[in-house]
């Protein structure tokens, strides 16, 4: 069991997630681990990884699953991440894209400041709050049996959908993803578009 008291590994339930994605999953990763975790996974380029931009990922993924109605778009990001931008909850439940699924790692920890304690240590719940801006279905993994309901509303689901993952907190390998912001958008939309594509 690690500090916080769960024991599920985000490298693994990552790795669960984005295996045999195709070219229809467009992924955004919000900053620190969710980067290194889909990084692991294997580096892609219709994944979109945000560097600094914290609180960034929902916003980003809700624009990208307006403009791709047909793609599915999976937000993957942490608690402290998440917490940043609760307010776009309230704007992905208005405009209900059927597309859009969020999977939060929770760590209940700030990782990329030290560690500190999270509201989700204190026992705010994620679902509840994505229910109440009216997300489409919602679930919550805390060991191995939970991992295929997390796993179907982020790949199959009718969205808006919202997963929390309760993991382990543990000291990782960083596997960073390119870090030039340029190229990263430049590939993504050429992987998403085409050579004459415009977003």
């Amino acid at each position: 069991m690690s500090m916080n008291g769960h024991s599920l590994q985000r490298r693994a339930v990552v790795a669960g997630l984005l295996s045999d994605r195709g070219d229809d999953l467009l992924v955004v990763t919000g900053l620190g681990g969710a980067n290194w975790d889909a990084t692991a996974a294997g580096d892609s380029p219709l994944t979109f990884p945000l560097w600094g931009a914290m609180g960034g990922a929902l916003p980003m993924g809700l624009g990208l699953a307006l403009a791709q109605p047909a793609k599915r778009v999976l937000i993957l990001t942490g608690d402290g991440d998440l917490l940043m931008s609760l307010g776009c909850l309230a704007t992905i439940g208005v405009e209900r894209p059927g597309n859009l699924a969020v999977v939060v790692l929770d760590n209940e920890r700030y990782g990329e400041t030290g560690r500190q304690r999270t509201a989700t240590a204190a026992g705010v719940d994620l679902c509840a709050i994505a229910r109440g801006a009216g997300f489409a279905a919602t679930a919550e993994a805390r060991d191995e049996g939970d991992l295929a309901e997390v796993r179907h509303l982020a790949r199959e689901a009718e969205g808006p959908t919202f997963s929390v993952v309760k993991i382990a907190m543990e000291p990782l390998k960083i596997v960073m993803p390119p870090r030039d912001g340029a190229y990263l958008k430049d590939r993504f939309r050429i992987a998403l578009l085409g050579e004459d594509g415009v977003v």
